[in-house]
């Protein structure tokens, strides 16, 4: 009976305490949330502002509910995710909620520690505090993380999907742009072959070819852009060394033009399975564009680098320059549809040598520095 009558009165006088620690709050509470308020980074155009005050008395709440029963994190969900919510709506940044939180929470163990209690006694309803308020943080910052995810998610869907519009509308632009200009070009081009044959002297028959090639093969870029087939349609064997002796001769009066000093480093056992007129594309592409930076130099030196080495059973060909630096920001958006850094650029280029490149199951990536600029292609042997 001496027991049990011990346990009773130890029970009660820690109930007891528990109940001072509350009184006293009651007592202050309109002096908490003044001091809490007073304290809180709030931004003029929240919207939800006027809110603030009402969930801090709530939480504040549930706070002196929990040092005499426990939370049950249903009644912390229903505050935390309401809170998260208006975060997201008002598009504040998380961090003005977590500092707010936490003035809160030191706020009311600073009221805790005025009630006259022991330190001692103290201790268990201050744990208890910190408990409450750590659940509550990791509740809140959860959901508000998984609402922004769906934000993202939604802008990234909208993005997407008005990128699949314009590429659906160059695609019908297509169509038109290659009835128009191709069956002209073809005749024009037909009939530059005659007139070589019976005139094999002419003056400027080689240039007015060079730029009508010039002309089909941006023709040829539109296409791609707006009907990438399977990679599988007309693959054969290619020896890359044989391939970029074809693009040099093709590209030699750009070059010539572009008073620009190539060299090539290209293994012999270098060969892939894949659509020859693609791949022709992507590094004839590649190499125009690193031309015209390299025309952006004053210098003579205008160098530009073309290596193809085999690895295991993977060709990697890297396209080099000396050119200017393509900033960090710019690298990240320049495969990206309709995007580019030229007056009269279509923005479509790289992104079609990107499609090219991943229908073949490869990689394209830039790495650019002060010195040079470097694209960087990897495909495997059998694509």
């Amino acid at each position: 009976m001496k027991v049990v009558k011990k346990v009773n009165s130890v029970s009660g006088s820690k109930h007891s305490v528990e109940e001072r620690v509350i009184k006293f709050l009651e007592e202050s509470e309109e002096d908490f949330l003044a001091l809490w308020l007073e304290n809180v980074i709030l931004d003029d155009d929240d919207i939800f502002k006027d809110r603030v005050r009402k969930n801090g008395f709530q939480m504040y709440q549930l706070a002196k509910k929990s040092l005499l029963q426990t939370i049950s994190d249903e009644e912390l969900i229903e505050l935390a995710h309401k809170v998260a919510k208006e975060r997201v709506l008002s598009k504040s940044n998380i961090g003005e909620f977590v500092f707010n939180m936490n003035i809160g929470r030191s706020t009311l163990i600073k009221y805790v520690n005025k009630s006259g209690v022991s330190i001692q006694d103290l201790q268990p309803i201050i744990d208890r505090i910190n408990d409450h308020f750590d659940r509550y943080c990791f509740l809140a910052v959860t959901r508000y993380t998984e609402l922004k995810d769906i934000e993202i998610n939604e802008k990234m869907l909208f993005v997407n999907q008005s990128h699949n519009d314009r590429l659906s509308l160059l695609g019908q632009m297509s169509s038109s742009f290659v009835h128009e200009f191709r069956n002209p070009l073809t005749s024009v081009m037909g009939f530059m072959k005659l007139l070589k044959n019976e005139y094999p002297n002419l003056k400027y028959m080689d240039t007015i070819e060079h730029e009508l090639d010039q002309l089909k093969f941006r023709i040829t870029q539109f296409l791609h852009a707006s009907r990438l087939e399977s990679a599988e349609k007309n693959q054969e064997e290619i020896h890359v060394e044989s391939l970029f002796d074809d693009i040099i001769s093709f590209l030699y009066p750009s070059i010539v033009d572009g008073d620009v000093n190539v060299s090539t480093k290209i293994e012999p056992n270098c060969k892939i399975i894949a659509v020859r007129d693609e791949i022709k594309q992507v590094l004839v592409n590649i190499i125009l564009n690193s031309i015209d930076a390299l025309k952006q130099k004053n210098s003579r030196e205008r160098n530009l680098w073309i290596c193809c080495v085999k690895t295991d059973h993977t060709i990697s060909f890297t396209i080099t320059n000396n050119g200017p630096k393509i900033p960090e920001e710019i690298r990240e958006t320049i495969f990206e549809p309709f995007y580019t850094t030229k007056s009269f650029g279509t923005g479509i280029g790289l992104f079609v040598c990107k499609s090219i490149i991943e229908k073949h199951r490869g990689t394209i990536y830039c790495e650019s520095d002060q010195h040079q600029t470097s694209f960087v292609i990897r495909l495997p042997e059998n694509a």
